[in-house]
């Protein structure tokens, strides 16, 4: 069967139904059904090792280190689904019981099989072929379940696949699994009613950060190679601060929204999460293009360029201006941990030939809390999600399922305030954040071309992301999503160990640019990975014996 056959929402249960149970494990399932889950039945399978496998090193593995072993005739894509569907058989469900994950796909090794045959025949098929990527609960997959995190939309298999998803297809990516996540992407802490608390692997007593905090739990734990977000606040770079990876949060236009469950018309972008600048070039270079069905793409044409890889430069920082915005910086004793590790990231990009101007924005402690639109736009934009699902679909309009009143707490709360606006979008404040949203957009670009900056950096968040049950506080997200100007998050440092995050917690720090200066912010971020070696993979979840 080709990865691309269409499969309906009666055809994927009666498929998973047929190797023994569905691959969705909710909150309350017990340990049982976990172990049950397709994940841990496939290590009953075929070994993942063979004598070639023995050389190659799974953990931290990049897609260009995946390429050149299959080259190398030392892997196949077999083999490296087998390994990473190992991984979460144990990590993510026992042991330290991550959550991570809401589906595991029950055809991955299928598809890897016909991916290796492709391969045996003329070689790489796109620049994803043979890759593992986990996308978020949120992004539509046609043959698999696109919940949201939520038990009404348990069953809720979408006719065709999100635009990004269906070009992560056709580049050849193996889309392994589905991620758990903050309810319908509205809150940060990854709490679902589906599936349950998402925990961090560097200390299993916080958060991963959230909305997208499953994908920054799977992929810092090595369950795949890339993972996807979307970003209404800064749900895409929370978890990449909170895990030790990159997260990019683009301009708007830059990537299509069409086929993701969305919480704003305006501020929703999508973005990747990886373990590595490139790979996160590699990933923008496949999810960037225009898509009819959200024409704000228009606004991307001719922008991209030939590939976002091209412009990696680790001598990038080697005379560059990049300010720091002072007031995103906390002042108390809580932030101290969060202003060291910035303080060591200024300090190694001054040494890479960085010139710092440090800088006080006063306009955006004024806006940040009046540019929020997404209150307003909610019952629209999830209303003409629900009718894209067909007849057959759960459920059909925002109300029906506000009313089932399945969603936790926060989630249920939220999209209830969503639900009471009427006629959001001719709303009057709604149309004042708008004209708020100009003034933070020009109060951004007027400072940097004051200090003649190309970028700003600072802390994503201003303390360590939250313990589990605890609001996620002081977060510096409006900045970009505020403006729609791109940032990029990438590991800056650890926080001093704990007894519960024996290597601490990351820090993640951020680079601000100007519309479509992705190859720019890129290019920063890498220079910086390749001077401070930052990231670490998590204790929790080390590799296993082979």
């Amino acid at each position: 069967m080709s990865e691309h056959s269409n499969l309906n929402r009666r055809g994927f249960i009666g498929a998973v139904g047929a190797v023994g149970a569905l691959s969705i494990v909710g909150e309350t399932a017990g340990p049982a059904a976990a172990q049950g889950s397709t994940a841990a039945r496939a290590t009953t399978g075929p070994s993942a090792a063979r004598s070639g496998t023995e050389d190659f090193e799974l953990i931290e593995a990049t897609v260009a280190d995946i390429h050149d072993a299959f080259r190398r005739g030392r892997l196949t894509c077999r083999e490296l689904v087998q390994q990473y569907l190992d991984r979460i058989a144990a990590y993510d469900k026992q042991g330290p019981t991550l959550k991570a994950l809401i589906t595991v796909n029950p055809r991955a090794l299928e598809i890897a099989d016909e991916l290796d045959r492709q391969y045996r025949r003329s070689g790489l098929i796109g620049a994803l072929h043979g890759i593992p990527v986990i996308l978020k609960d949120n992004y539509d997959t046609h043959d698999m379940p696109t919940t949201g995190g939520n038990t009404a939309m348990r069953t809720s298999v979408p006719p065709t696949d999100a635009f990004t998803v269906a070009k992560m297809r056709k580049a050849g990516a193996i889309i392994l699994a589905k991620a758990n996540l903050q309810e319908f992407a509205r809150g940060g802490n990854s709490l679902s009613s589906l599936g349950g608390q998402v925990l961090n692997p560097y200390d299993l007593t916080r958060t991963p950060g959230g909305s997208s905090g499953g994908t920054g739990a799977a992929i810092t734990s090595n369950f795949a190679v890339l993972g996807t977000g979307s970003d209404t606040g800064q749900s895409v770079r929370s978890p990449a601060s909170a895990n030790s990876l990159v997260g990019v949060r683009c301009t708007r236009g830059l990537i299509s929204r069409s086929g993701v469950i969305p919480a704003s018309i305006t501020q929703d972008e999508l973005g990747p999460i990886t373990r590595t600048v490139e790979d996160a070039a590699r990933m923008l270079d496949v999810m960037a293009g225009f898509d009819p069905t959200d024409p704000v793409t228009g606004y991307g044409v001719g922008r991209p360029p030939h590939s976002y890889t091209d412009h990696l430069d680790r001598h990038a920082l080697r005379g560059a201006r990049i300010g720091v915005m002072t007031n995103l910086f906390g002042t108390e004793a809580r932030h101290e941990e969060v202003n060291r590790v910035m303080e060591e990231v200024i300090s190694t990009m001054r040494t890479q030939g960085a010139t710092i101007v440090r800088f006080n924005l006063p306009e955006y402690d004024t806006l940040q809390n009046i540019v929020v639109t997404s209150t307003w736009e909610a019952h629209t934009a999830m209303d003409a999600y629900f009718a894209t699902l067909g007849p057959d679909a759960p459920v059909h309009t925002f109300d029906q399922l506000v009313a089932s009143k399945t969603a936790t707490p926060e989630a249920q709360a939220a999209m209830e305030q969503e639900l009471a606006i009427a006629d959001g979008l001719n709303n009057p404040t709604y149309k004042d954040h708008f004209v708020n949203r100009e003034k933070l957009r020009l109060a951004v670009s007027a400072k940097m071309a004051e200090l003649d900056i190309q970028a700003i950096l600072y802390p994503l968040q201003k303390v360590l992301v939250s313990p589990v049950g605890v609001p996620q506080p002081e977060r510096n997200g409006t900045l970009s999503n505020g403006t729609g100007f791109p940032a990029v998050c990438f590991p800056g440092g650890f926080s001093t160990p704990t007894s519960t995050a024996p290597i601490g917690v990351p820090v993640g720090a951020e680079l601000l640019g100007r519309e479509f200066d992705e190859p720019l912010l890129l290019s920063l971020a890498y220079a910086y990975e390749k001077a401070s070696k930052t990231r670490k993979p998590p204790r929790s979840t080390p590799p296993l014996a082979r």
